[in-house]
């Protein structure tokens, strides 16, 4: 009977240890699940973090002595929005000459041609201005005055010597930007000022690599065409690198960009 007991005794208190091990295993289990959901917010949260810094020049298209602010290590200020016009002026060229047209032609960056599509089938006022632009010879001799070097953030930005907009040629609306705000490489985008759907203007940007741009008030960017061959040839400048100055993965390239000619037909 005792020995029984014993027996009984033993096997409560083996059941008992059993039950403690599989609850000591449970809880490390949920610390680790804690612990990783933890660094994978940390993570993210680092992320867009540097995104967001650097849309804080982007999006706002700062002024000429903002930009030159910047160059020297300064933060520049946040450039004022300009009131949206109801429509564009005269001197935009009217959407329809482009609506449901494809524009093929060439990019000629220092030397190197990349093959380009304008396509107005998706966005026939960005369309409408490019080939308008190109055919007047407005971007012949102008330069690529900005490059992103970011994890996920790279681009290209040409049309001018600085993020200067023109006042006097800004037009909208915003057309065909990315529902989920992804840019993939070989993009050709329309730059704009922040917050503002008719903020767009002569400049834009070439992504070279899948590029994520958070939305603002206003939207996303137009997405006006590709770049359908040569896209070595931005891969080139990019790992190049950007001038030193205040931020590390935004500024002007180290190799200076010119676009030599765009022809479109």
């Amino acid at each position: 009977m005792a020995a029984s007991s014993r027996s009984a005794r033993e096997a409560k208190r083996r059941i008992q240890q059993m039950e403690a091990k599989r609850e000591l295993r449970r809880e490390q289990e949920k610390r680790r699940r804690r612990d990783n959901i933890i660094a994978a917010g940390a993570g993210a949260a680092a992320v867009v973090l540097a995104v967001v810094l650097q849309l804080t020049a982007f999006a706002g298209n700062p002024t000429e002595e903002e930009f030159a602010a910047a160059e020297a290590g300064l933060n520049p200020s946040a450039s004022a929005t300009p009131t949206a016009p109801a429509t564009n002026g005269p001197n935009i060229p009217a959407a329809d000459t482009a609506a449901g047209k494809v524009f093929t032609g060439e990019m000629t960056l220092n030397g190197n041609v990349l093959g380009v599509e304008i396509d107005g089938t998706k966005a026939p006022q960005a369309a409408a201005v490019f080939k308008t632009l190109t055919d007047e010879g407005f971007y012949n001799g102008s330069a690529c005055h900005r490059l992103t070097t970011g994890e996920a953030f790279g681009l290209l930005q040409c049309g001018g010597a600085s993020a200067a907009a023109d006042p006097d040629y800004t037009w909208g609306p915003l057309e065909n930007t990315p529902a989920d705000n992804t840019y993939p490489a070989g993009t050709i985008a329309v730059a704009r000022s922040g917050d503002n759907a008719y903020g767009n203007g002569k400049q834009f940007f070439v992504v070279y690599k899948d590029t994520v741009i958070p939305a603002d008030s206003a939207g996303g960017y137009t997405v006006v065409g590709k770049v359908t061959s040569g896209m070595e040839a931005v891969d080139a400048i990019a790992a190049a690198g950007i001038t030193p100055g205040s931020n590390a993965s935004d500024g002007a390239p180290v190799q200076p960009v010119t676009i030599d000619s765009v022809s479109l037909k």
